[in-house]
């Protein structure tokens, strides 16, 4: 099999990849595979140096499972659900749906691994378990939520629930 790469910085991809890793590229959809099998999106976690001295950041990922391929987000870090490739990485999972908004909704999952998901002001509105949002206020999701984007968009929240580690468990209290 020939290696696949980037179009913008000539980067080795993987064939399921939708932007690239190297440059932040969004990739054509349609170059790298069947059009009707799902491919999974993920978004890259920003890295972290060495002499930074704040807690540890949460091995939590939060994922949400579309029709048209999976959105992962690592704790730390937000992702843009949408239709406009120049503002979400995740735009090509979205490309057929003319009912999503360009800035649809963010996905934020924080450090700990809470996350949350907040409208932006969509034309056709974000749901949560078929509670429709208001537009600026997060909303915490959890483990099996469904999210709905417009009126045909689903998605169902995998996010695991999280175990204390070992050096945060004592006797006392």
């Amino acid at each position: 099999m020939a290696a696949m790469t980037c179009p913008a910085c000539a980067a080795e991809v993987r064939p399921d990849d939708l932007i690239c890793f190297t440059c932040g590229a969004n990739l054509p959809r349609t170059q790298f595979g069947d059009e009707d099998s799902p491919l999974p999106v993920t978004v890259m976690q920003e890295t972290i140096g060495p002499n930074r001295a704040t807690s540890r950041i949460s091995d939590t990922v939060l994922r949400i499972s579309f029709p048209a391929g999976n959105v992962e987000v690592p704790a730390g870090t937000s992702v843009l659900l949408g239709r406009d490739p120049a503002e979400s990485l995740v735009a090509a999972a979205f490309q057929g749906c003319e009912n999503v908004s360009r800035r649809h909704a963010m996905i934020t999952v924080d450090d700990a691994g809470h996350a949350s998901i907040r409208d932006e002001n969509s034309t056709n509105g974000t749901f949560v378990n078929g509670d429709r949002l208001l537009p600026g206020i997060d909303v915490r999701l959890v483990d099996g939520d469904t999210i709905r984007l417009a009126a045909d968009v689903t998605g169902e929240v995998g996010l695991p629930r999280q175990e204390p580690s070992p050096a945060e468990l004592s006797r006392e209290g």
